[in-house]
Order: structure tokens, then C-alpha cells, then sequence
């Protein structure tokens, strides 16, 4: 039992992170499985050179996963570096006494950023000569020197200096008195596709810019390029570090890379029967009755929905397992929960524990399924799991 003033703090918490599992586990929740988690980073970083540090990429609440708790996992197993997107997420690892070098990955364009970042020692992206110019002002008149990064567009499109201006941004970082530069690094945009075209280009882009550095005796930095993708496919691509999101989550970036690397997937998603009752033919479920019954069907009422993070684009082609099962989901998936055909499972009761990401038996359901389904990417499907489902760590 429960005692109250616990019972409070949960409440008053959200159930965000917390392990009162017994109390928490009556709804719906995520189980984040450490010890596959610690075997993906061992497995990552077998791939690597001596030389090369994995980098942890923990932007997003961790890809969903409970970015404190992850955090100390990696770094625990062998990671050196984070990375996350924003100031905030930034600051709240350094607030849970996580002191591991982080690298912000956003960019960065006001004083009072930059100011924040100095304070709490996180190690910003610059982009482009009018960033440089805002952090060496702004770190002149601190009277600091702050250790930046710098980004390399090589064909992603995206943040950083095309590859043909990155000297000139490189030289004007390089000679700022209150900046030392870090790392040079770029990003793949086609690592995880069969045709690796681009991804070579991008890196030829990369190394043209490293031989200019070099011709004006400006020496280098860390050096980065790989993701999941680039980490995957060989040292060829490492440099001094790597930059892995997607696969310490157990995810694969593509199917052709999973007899690269032995990865586990670290995140269930599970719910209970908060409902059963029979229904006569002929009745319409849920909202604008997009399913209708045949026969008389015993239907379970589970208690999440697309407020947690369950696609309402899934409604009517989603499955899931119930004690080993496997069982239809039928009509809209509603704000708080979902219905299931349970007509031909055995053995079900109120209570009874729905998995719709993860194992249970001989079956397993996986954020690749869902992704395939709607069109996306595994990312986005693990992004998108809410955090009034308690993280249940393991």
C-alpha cells in the first residue's frame, strides 16, 4: 500500500521519471530496459577505433527515453559526450550533477544564451561568422574563453557554413581571443540509404575543407561526422568522435545495417484492461462508429490513447499483445484510450497488462512496425510517447 505523502509527491511530479513502480504501473507507462541500453553502448562502441570517443546523442528527453537516468547509463558504459539541441535540456543534465562535456547542437543567437551556456559549461554549435562575431563580444566582456564547436554544411542543408566558406568562418574562430575551437564537425543526410553516393561526397566536402585548414596552418580540432548511420558502416567514417542517437536506443537507422551491429531495443510501452464487456452485432465502437461489429465481440477498454503518444492515424491497424496474443485494436484511438477485439483470447481480465511496443511470448512489437505503418521514421514514434507515462526504469 501506498503511503499518502508518496502518493503526493507523484502526483505533484507528474509521474515523469519515478520508480514507484507498483503505484505507477496502474494505468500506462514506459519501461526503459538499462541493461540493453548498457549492452548497445558496448556494442557501438566495439565498431570503433581506439582512438575515436562515442558521443551520446540525449536531445528530446533522450529520444523519449528519460534523458537523467539514460545520461548516466551511457557515460557509465563507456560514452564521453553528450549531446542534446537546447540550452534547456543542456541545463537540466548539469542540474542532476551529470559534469560530462555537453554539446549543444542548436544554434545559438542572443547574449543572454550564450551567457547561460558560459554559466553552465556547456560547449555551443557555431554556424556562420555572425555567431562568431556574437560569442567573441560577448565572451570579451566576461572575460572568459568559451571551447565552441564548429559546423561544416556539407550537404545537409541545414545548420553550418557550406564547405566552400569554411576556412575563411574557421580562420575568423581561430583567431578570437575568448573562443577555442573544439571540434569541426558535419552531418550525413543519406548515411542510412543503400546508395551511399552522397554520403561520399559529403565526406570528400569534409576532408577538402580539413586540407585548406591545413595549407593555413590552422590546427585541428576533434573532428566528428558520423551519426547512427555513418557510426555503423565503418571506421572510415569516425574520426575522434561519433555521434550516436538512434542506435543506443536499440533502433537501427535502416534495415540493411542490422547484421552490422547487435542492437536491443531499450523501450516498452505498456498499458492495462481497464474494461471488458460483450457487445451484440451491429454496434458501432468508438468515436464516428469507423467499426462496427459482425458478430457479438468481448471488447477490452485499455487505459491509453493518443494523448500519450498513440497515433490516431493507427486507429483500425494496430495490433498488440495481450498475455502473448496478439489482439486487434478496433475503432478511433480516443484522447485516453483504446479498444481491443479480445473475442478470441483467452484467459483475460480486467487488469491484465496490453503491450504495444516490446515483448511479451514469442512476439514482439517494434517502433519500426508503427513507422511503417504511418509513413515516419522510428524517431518520431519514440518522440512521441508523453511524459504522463511514467518512465519505469529497469
Amino acid at each position: 500500500m501506498l503511503d499518502g505523502e508518496k502518493l503526493s509527491h507523484i502526483v505533484s511530479q507528474g509521474c515523469r521519471h519515478y520508480q514507484f513502480s507498483d503505484a505507477i504501473r496502474q494505468r500506462a507507462w514506459v519501461e526503459i530496459n538499462h541493461a540493453a541500453l548498457a549492452h548497445n553502448i558496448q556494442a557501438l562502441k566495439a565498431l570503433l577505433a581506439p582512438h575515436t570517443e562515442l558521443l551520446a546523442v540525449v536531445k528530446a528527453d533522450a529520444y523519449g527515453h528519460g534523458v537523467i537516468k539514460i545520461a548516466e547509463t551511457v557515460l557509465a558504459n563507456g560514452a564521453t559526450w553528450l549531446a542534446i539541441a537546447t540550452l534547456g535540456e543542456g541545463v537540466e543534465l548539469r542540474e542532476a550533477g551529470i559534469t560530462a562535456p555537453i554539446l549543444v547542437l542548436g544554434a545559438t543567437n542572443t547574449a543572454i544564451e550564450i551567457e547561460a551556456i558560459a554559466h553552465w559549461e556547456l560547449q555551443p554549435t557555431l554556424c556562420t561568422i555572425e555567431q562568431q562575431q556574437l560569442f567573441q563580444k560577448t565572451m570579451a566582456r566576461l572575460g572568459k574563453t568559451l571551447p565552441v564547436h564548429l559546423k561544416i554544411d556539407t550537404g545537409m542543408s541545414r545548420l553550418g557554413t557550406r564547405w566552400e566558406e569554411a576556412p575563411l568562418f574557421i580562420e575568423a574562430v581561430h583567431s578570437s581571443e575568448n573562443l577555442e575551437i573544439a571540434s569541426l564537425y558535419s552531418h550525413f543526410a543519406t548515411a542510412d540509404e543503400q546508395d551511399l553516393t552522397m554520403t561520399h561526397l559529403q565526406h570528400q566536402r569534409f576532408k577538402q575543407a580539413l586540407a585548406e585548414l591545413k595549407q593555413r596552418d590552422i590546427p585541428l580540432p576533434k573532428l566528428h561526422l558520423s551519426n547512427s548511420a555513418g557510426t555503423i558502416l565503418g571506421q572510415a567514417f569516425h574520426y575522434d568522435l561519433v555521434r550516436v542517437g538512434l542506435a543506443i536506443y536499440g533502433a537501427y537507422p535502416a534495415p540493411h545495417l542490422e547484421e552490422k551491429v547487435d542492437l536491443k531495443p531499450v523501450m516498452q510501452v505498456k498499458a492495462r484492461i481497464t474494461q471488458l464487456k460483450t457487445l451484440p452485432p451491429e454496434t458501432g465502437v468508438s468515436y464516428g462508429h469507423r467499426f462496427v461489429t459482425a458478430t457479438e465481440t468481448k471488447i477490452a477498454v485499455v487505459g491509453i490513447g493518443y494523448a500519450d503518444g498513440i497515433p490516431r492515424t493507427l486507429s483500425n491497424n494496430l495490433k498488440v499483445l495481450v498475455n502473448g496474443q496478439l489482439a486487434p485494436q478496433i475503432g478511433s484511438i480516443t484522447m485516453d484510450q483504446i479498444m481491443l477485439d479480445v473475442t478470441h483470447l483467452t484467459n483475460v481480465q480486467v487488469g491484465d497488462v496490453v503491450t504495444l511496443i516490446g515483448e511479451d511470448g514469442s512476439d514482439r512489437l517494434t517502433v519500426d512496425q508503427w513507422a511503417n505503418q504511418l509513413g515516419t521514421i522510428s524517431y518520431e514514434i519514440m518522440c512521441g510517447f508523453k511524459h504522463r507515462l511514467p518512465r519505469i526504469n529497469l
